[in-house]
């Protein structure tokens, strides 16, 4: 899979800079499980890792603006999407990825990691409204928007760096077209 090509290294500088953002997630980040949501593609050309980081650093920056629980909001966004395949290709026997990934997400999260009450809420609703049960936090409100944010950052990323792409090669094409004659 192709590797997002600024986010990741960006967003691995910001965590070396931000101790604190670094304390709320360290033990989630190295862990092999997360770890291997690096080859999970996501949205467009992130991996599932890069998408999750972008949410939880994200959230972790709004929810401490916010004076909410930022620590939460950060842990619960580095573990909303740890599903753990490719939803292009597998389909959960149950029904569609966009209903149930969440359930999934949250019973692989409780059974590697200890999780409070918010960080289970973040998991569970980060769907909403696709998934009807409301968040019962504001954190898990804010990692939902914020998730909701990313996925068109990231989407939108993808498609104006390929139009700008093509157009900056049929504009070069033109050019040397000029110059021939």
């Amino acid at each position: 899979m192709k590797k997002s090509k600024n986010l990741k290294s960006d967003l691995k500088k910001i965590i070396i800079n931000d101790l604190d953002f670094n304390r709320c997630v360290y033990d989630l980040l190295y862990s092999p499980e997360v770890e291997a949501m690096q080859g999970f593609p996501q949205h467009c050309d992130y991996s599932c890792y890069d998408h999750c980081l972008y949410v939880s650093y994200t959230s972790y920056r709004l929810c401490r603006r916010l004076g909410f629980d930022y620590r939460s909001a950060a842990r619960g966004a580095m573990l909303h999407d740890l599903f753990l395949y490719d939803w292009r290709v597998t389909r959960p026997p149950e029904g569609l990825h966009a209903f149930l990934h969440a359930r999934i997400a949250l019973e692989k999260a409780e059974a590697l990691f200890s999780l409070n009450h918010k960080e289970r809420d973040i998991i569970a609703k980060h769907m909403w409204p696709l998934n009807p049960a409301l968040p019962k936090y504001k954190e898990s409100y804010a990692v939902c928007l914020t998730d909701k944010y990313c996925t068109f950052r990231e989407i939108q990323r993808y498609y104006c760096h390929a139009l700008f792409s093509g157009w900056k090669r049929s504009n070069n094409q033109h050019h040397n077209e000029e110059e021939e004659k």
